[in-house]
């Protein structure tokens, strides 16, 4: 358990967070299309917010203005107080640090703030894909990091934005409900308590297996960008990526991915919706298989296919949602062989070693546990 004296200080810096109010600090970790709306946005409900990324030529907009121009669901104009390309700068005396990267970047990030994370300050990762906080925890305490950070992610990202210039941001909507989760779960409560004042949105998550293994990204993104290559590069793009990428045959592989996904969740004592069960809490949808659900979402009308196949559907959510996935299926003997199948064909087309560069159960810090350590270790009970 958490020594009582660290747990009474932890409450302390969380008071004092609290006390704020609109005072907290937030530094937004990345400026592409989710970082500039959540900056700009933060800045229009009057938080002080530092904005970070590390080219410093994508800055430039937001120098030049002084802040980010939001359109959409949310209007108006944000000032930024710092904009700059030092990871240090950016997060010194800042209460709550979100990161919206890909989560490619998470491990790099963590050995980038370690030096420099101070004791109180949260750490949110929008959204963490599968194992995030854990992986980010792992490094973190590789780098023998003494402060005492609370540390969350997110099942999803809770903007749906463009950045539509190196200043300005449109935000088409805001999600009602997304669930955060933190390492270890028993901050839940607290760090919630923290943020919602600016987000609402943000509901308790069971714990961070539950954020993780409820991706559903795992399950459209990979598959469809793979089985739709062909198209993709001969029509760059150019079609409806969902409604008419997911065909009746490759809808099936989508359901088996699913399958293997939900078994590696109930391996780990965890609930989770199916990939059709989301679509109809998500947007209504309904339908007796997956591909006549997909069809009977009108959201979904109109999203064309990524240009290209050197995209993040596949170098991100391969290596950052697939592989995690299948390494914790395969250490708790649980087989997934279509997700295996789609991360072979992922290194082939890529001609990379995704299984290398995922996260393993080793990077997760979750190698040789049992069940019931690693549920443990996300109470917070070690």
């Amino acid at each position: 358990m958490v020594p009582q004296k660290k747990d009474e200080r932890l409450q302390e810096y969380l008071q004092k967070a609290r006390d704020k109010g609109a005072k907290l600090g937030y530094c937004i970790v990345g400026a592409g299309h989710g970082g500039m709306a959540m900056a700009g946005h933060l800045a229009i409900m009057g938080y002080p917010v530092s904005l970070y990324n590390r080219t410093p030529d994508n800055l430039n907009g937001v120098r030049w203005y002084g802040g980010i121009k939001v359109g959409g669901e949310v209007k108006g104009f944000g000032r930024i107080n710092l904009a700059t390309s030092d990871i240090a700068e950016a997060i010194a005396g800042k209460d709550v640090i979100m990161v919206v990267t890909p989560s490619t970047a998470h491990a790099a990030l963590a050995r980038q703030m370690a030096r420099h994370l101070r004791d109180g300050q949260i750490v949110v990762l929008n959204p963490g894909r599968t194992g995030g906080a854990l992986e980010f925890r792992k490094v973190l305490d590789d780098s023998n990091v003494k402060a005492a950070v609370f540390l969350a992610e997110t099942q999803t990202f809770i903007y749906a934005s463009r950045a539509i210039s190196r200043s300005e941001a449109f935000i088409f909507r805001i999600k009602n409900r997304v669930p955060l989760a933190t390492l270890p779960a028993h901050w839940i409560p607290d760090v919630l308590a923290v943020i919602r004042p600016a987000y609402p949105q943000f509901v308790a998550g069971n714990n961070v297996l539950c954020t993780s293994m409820d991706n559903i990204g795992a399950v459209f993104h990979p598959a469809l960008t793979i089985l739709n290559a062909g198209w993709i590069e001969a029509m760059h793009g150019d079609f409806d990526y969902y409604l008419q990428g997911i065909t009746p045959s490759i809808a099936r592989i989508l359901e088996r991915i699913d399958e293997e996904r939900i078994a590696v969740a109930q391996g780990l004592g965890i609930g989770t919706s199916s990939a059709r069960e989301w679509l109809y809490l998500s947007y209504g949808s309904a339908g007796s298989d997956l591909h006549e659900t997909i069809h009977n979402t009108a959201s979904y009308r109109g999203i064309k296919a990524p240009p290209n196949v050197n995209h993040r559907y596949i170098f991100e959510d391969v290596a950052m949602s697939l592989v995690p996935i299948f390494s914790i299926g395969a250490m708790l003997g649980i087989h997934a062989p279509t997700i295996g199948m789609i991360i072979g064909m992922a290194c082939l087309m890529h001609d990379r070693d995704y299984w290398a560069e995922g996260r393993t159960v080793e990077k997760l810090g979750l190698a040789g546990l049992s069940v019931k350590d690693i549920r443990q270790k996300v109470a917070g009970m070690e």
